[in-house]
């Protein structure tokens, strides 16, 4: 009989454009783990734009596989947007943001991994910047859908293991997971909390790693073959900067 596979995920948010993390986390992240991060990565905001972000070479160097967007990552200006997604080496998610003037999106709404066997739907979820058809939507062709509203669509198919990388807050991260019990877990952001220890909601474990990339989550899932879902097996935090730079 096959026993449970693990899947491991570190995690990172709310970097806000800090350097000196990459190598560590390259370290400390062993091969087939999924390394991802929550969002605002980025030393831009919605509205203003940085020709150049440092940050992109740290999340090269630690191959992280996918970001939520945030904030930061967000611009209001489509072209803007996109030239953030191109500077940086991992794909953009978020899937409670529509583009009402079909243009080349500079993100995936959902994204499809596979890692040390197991196959992972990652989602995420952005802080609404305004309500769903505010007059802004005519502006700017974004809508911003309620994330308990964007996230009902998306629970069909194979994956394994279905995570939401949120850049919400912990408040509302806890409202999703009582409105969704089968994700696999929540790795979160924004509200820049950190949680030494993971809260579970609804039986969903919820994780944040707090900003400045100080620290990196570390969440180790057991995954069961065929049906079932994954448990939670262990979370730790572990050192990454100091406030005087690279941690040990």
């Amino acid at each position: 009989m096959i026993g449970p596979r693990t899947l491991v995920v570190y995690h990172t948010s709310d970097v806000h454009a800090r350097l000196g993390f990459g190598k560590l986390v390259a370290r400390m992240a062993e091969p087939e783990s999924l390394v991802v991060d929550c969002g605002d990565a980025l030393r831009g905001s919605s509205t203003v734009f940085a020709r150049a972000e440092p940050v992109a070479a740290e999340f090269a160097e630690a191959s992280y596989r996918a970001g939520a967007v945030g904030n930061r990552e967000f611009h209001y200006v489509h072209k803007l947007f996109a030239a953030r997604a191109r500077m940086l080496p991992m794909p953009l998610v978020c899937s409670n943001l529509i583009d009402l003037r079909g243009r080349t999106p500079p993100f995936v709404r959902e994204l499809r991994v596979r890692c040390n066997g197991v196959r992972v739907r990652l989602l995420a979820a952005l802080v609404p910047q305004y309500r769903t058809g505010s007059g802004w939507e005519k502006i700017f062709g974004w809508r911003f859908l309620a994330p308990e509203a964007a996230l009902r669509e998306f629970f069909n198919g194979d994956p394994e293991v279905t995570i939401l990388l949120s850049h919400l807050g912990l408040d509302a991260d806890r409202r999703v997971a009582a409105a969704f019990p089968q994700l696999s877990a929540i790795v979160g952001g924004h509200s820049h909390e950190t949680l030494e220890r993971v809260e579970s909601v609804s039986g969903v474990p919820i994780a944040h790693a707090g900003p400045y990339a100080r620290q990196l989550g570390r969440l180790e899932l057991s995954v069961p073959e065929g049906a079932g879902k994954a448990q939670l097996s262990s979370f730790r935090l572990l050192p990454l900067l100091s406030a005087n730079g690279p941690g040990a």
